[in-house]
């Protein structure tokens, strides 16, 4: 995805800060899914069973990813069409 909207961001954004914001979004989503897989990969790593709270972790660590791209896709239309 970033491969991808890193042209169009260059390509969309009238201004050098409107491109930063548009890049920096999307950049964001890859930050916090590279967070999340860490914390799957270290729940995963200390217990194979299922535990509540690795459940919990797991689930907020993918919240976070779905939070950062709805943020990522208001930035886009708000820069594109305000």
């Amino acid at each position: 995805m970033f491969l991808i909207s890193l042209p169009f961001a260059i390509w969309l954004g009238d201004t050098g800060l409107e491109r930063a914001v548009l890049i920096f979004s999307v950049g964001l989503v890859l930050i916090v899914e590279t967070l999340n897989s860490s914390v799957e990969a270290v729940v995963d790593r200390i217990s194979s069973e299922h535990h509540e709270l690795s459940g919990r972790a797991k689930d907020l660590g993918s919240a976070a990813v779905m939070l950062a791209l709805v943020l990522a896709a208001v930035v886009w239309l708000v820069v594109l069409f305000g």
